[in-house]
């Protein structure tokens, strides 16, 4: 049966009753987020004081109880006297009117994180109990709220020196499940706001821990970018940060932001001092103007990399930046302001950040190639492994127990910091290798001829080479995304082939995959070269190793005397030495040679590499024909 649907069953809800029946809509909710929101509002309309000039100091009190908060300040104090139109007095009517506030008119407050003016009347809606003393005209005034409605008219306390409010308040336990506060939670808000108001005093007193913090930043968002740096635990990529600030068309634009080691982007944005956690048009800003500088720069000074694509992601990966906006009229996407929607703020961002950064980067040029080195070995790392590296990381080391190539020679020690995996041209050296070192501490892998040339290919394709896919596991820290240093097998990799050109052909190309694939064992200091000897030279009944042409003139000029007997030997291969010659002169920890892999400028080597081993001969070509008269003839 229908029932009837008339005028009398349509409900006016009146004053704040709306923010009561349905507090989501103006809080985002009654759990603990919600809760929290309460602070922010009235934390906001005292900073929205020292924002314009008028208050220098903001305190929070969070009581005994953890259940009330005070908020205060020493601004001018809310107005007292009695509205023209209304009949009431202002903080009667700011504290139980929605839409009612000094805001609105932009002669008051030039900036303000709260316009809607709605923050403190719901506050006030929410709360059980709510107080508002305020110090003006010489006097301090008080007004009591409970429910959201007035209880008995403002009371004049009596003479008092200064300006402020300050705003006491419990949240209604009918509206909220669970009332209890998070100290953490409103410090750490209190100190970013300290952070993006340079200059301004907050204090907060934790009685619930009795803890008291005092927050004052002169660095502003430097000193914030650097303390997200150093809590995320990110290695930077170069040590000046680049910094902005500036007026365009009536908006105050700062922006800090720094390159880091790590995979991830990390943008934190605020308007008027609030937090947007969803970002929006000041964020598209700031990666539309950050990207179009980098290419900017790559493309006028040639570095764009051959064989890969630069995408706008992978220019963004490992920037962390803060970006904090000041708007007259920001469009916030509903109460809760966690997305900025003013689409001309975008534009202003572009074009505040794209110059400034291009200029920059021009101005700190030892920077600026770090930060395109970085770019650089991102997009290659992403062509060559980001498709394959969760199916890679299955297969390889991090997927559990490990089963080790059948030609792995293992060393005998658990104890990794003791042990070191050489890596050996050939089975004949291997032979050699295995029967002359520590079996204790020193592992050996043959390799069969000459290795795969990765420089180029994808992830995927250079583990279909067994003589790599048991390289990558007998280190057993995987390759790619999948790599993870606390599982590398060995405290040291150490490369060992023949002291002649095709020994060193072989070096390159392993250094060459380690170099695109497995580039932290670089980073890290965990890859070497082995110098073995070239020739064993023998003068009377002393011996003498030399590992190249000019070592061995040098040891002939300098030991050999007129009528020496000197007898020289030239290693053929490593193959070729005794396992006893081999301990002595390239095995031996107190004897031996080593030679640590290290990148000293990240981009020319990224550009070597890809010249020398990529697939463009004609980048060879011009190398070798630049350097043909420093070429010695081979002994083959």
């Amino acid at each position: 049966m229908a029932t009837k649907y008339t005028a009398e069953d349509i409900t006016v809800l009146e004053g704040l009753e709306p923010v009561r029946k349905r507090p989501g809509m103006y809080i985002g909710g009654v759990g603990s987020a919600g809760l929290h929101h309460l602070v922010w509002e009235i934390v906001d309309n005292s900073i929205d004081e020292a924002m314009n000039g008028h208050a220098s100091d903001v305190s929070v009190i969070l009581h005994k109880d953890g259940q009330s908060v005070t908020v205060g300040d020493n601004g001018r104090g809310i107005p007292v006297d009695m509205h023209p139109k209304h009949k009431k007095t202002a903080i009667e009517l700011i504290f139980s009117t929605l839409h009612a506030g000094g805001k609105f008119d932009g002669e008051n407050y030039k900036t303000a994180g709260g316009l809607h003016g709605v923050g403190a009347s719901v506050v006030n809606a929410l709360s059980s109990k709510l107080v508002v003393r305020v110090k003006r005209d010489g006097f301090e005034w008080k007004m009591e709220f409970r429910g959201g409605k007035t209880q008995g008219k403002l009371e004049k306390v009596g003479p008092a020196r200064g300006t402020g409010t300050h705003i006491w308040f419990r949240p209604d336990p009918t509206i909220f499940p669970k009332i209890e506060f998070s100290g953490d939670q409103i410090r750490e808000r209190l100190e970013i706001a300290s952070y993006l108001h340079r200059g301004l005093k907050v204090h907060f007193h934790d009685e619930v821990h009795n803890t008291k913090h005092d927050f004052f930043q002169e660095g502003g968002l430097n000193d914030y970018l650097s303390r997200l740096i150093k809590d995320g635990n990110k290695t930077t990529i170069h040590e000046q940060p680049f910094s902005l600030s500036k007026e365009v068309d009536g908006s105050r634009i700062e922006v800090a932001f720094r390159w880091t080691e790590a995979t991830d982007e990390l943008v934190k944005s605020y308007v008027n001092g609030i937090p947007t956690g969803s970002g929006g048009t000041h964020e598209n800003g700031l990666r539309a103007g950050a990207v179009k500088a980098v290419r900017n720069y790559i493309e006028t000074h040639e570095l764009t990399p051959r064989g890969v694509t630069l995408t706008a992601e992978d220019v963004r990966e490992g920037l962390v930046a803060i970006i904090s906006v000041f708007v007259a009229e920001p469009q916030f996407q509903g109460q809760t302001k966690d997305r900025l929607n003013n689409p001309e703020l975008q534009g202003s961002v572009d074009s505040a950040v794209r110059p400034a950064l291009e200029q920059w980067l021009n101005s700190n040029r030892t920077a600026a190639e770090q930060i395109v080195a970085r770019i650089v070995l991102a997009a290659r790392a992403r062509e060559a492994s980001r498709a394959a590296s969760a199916q890679i990381s299955r297969k390889t080391a991090t997927s559990g127990r490990l089963t080790l190539p059948g030609k792995l020679s293992d060393c005998l020690s658990s104890d990794r910091s003791r042990s070191e995996l050489f890596i050996v041209e050939g089975d004949s050296a291997g032979g050699s290798a295995k029967q002359g070192r520590d079996r204790n501490t020193q592992a050996v892998l043959p390799l069969r001829g000459k290795v795969l040339n990765t420089e180029g290919l994808g992830l995927s394709k250079v583990l279909e080479n067994k003589e790599i896919a048991d390289l990558v596991t007998a280190l057993g820290c995987g390759v790619g995304q999948g790599f993870d240093l606390s599982r590398l097998r060995y405290e040291r990799v150490i490369l060992l082939a023949d002291a002649d050109s095709d020994g060193h052909h072989i070096t390159t190309l392993l250094i060459t995959l380690v170099y695109r694939h497995l580039p932290e064992l670089i980073k890290n200091r965990r890859l070497f070269v082995a110098v073995p000897p070239l020739y064993r030279i023998d003068i009377g009944k002393e011996t003498y190793w030399a590992g190249d042409d000019a070592a061995r003139d040098k040891i002939l000029k300098e030991k050999a005397r007129p009528g020496s007997k000197v007898d020289i030997t030239r290693f053929k291969g490593l193959g070729e030495m005794m396992p006893k010659v081999l301990w002595e002169t390239t095995l031996n920890p107190k004897t031996r040679r080593l030679l640590r892999v290290e990148i000293q400028d990240a981009l020319e080597t990224d550009r070597v590499v890809n010249e020398l081993m990529g697939k463009d001969a004609s980048a060879r070509f011009r190398f070798i024909m630049e350097r043909a008269d420093q070429a010695e003839p081979l002994d083959v």
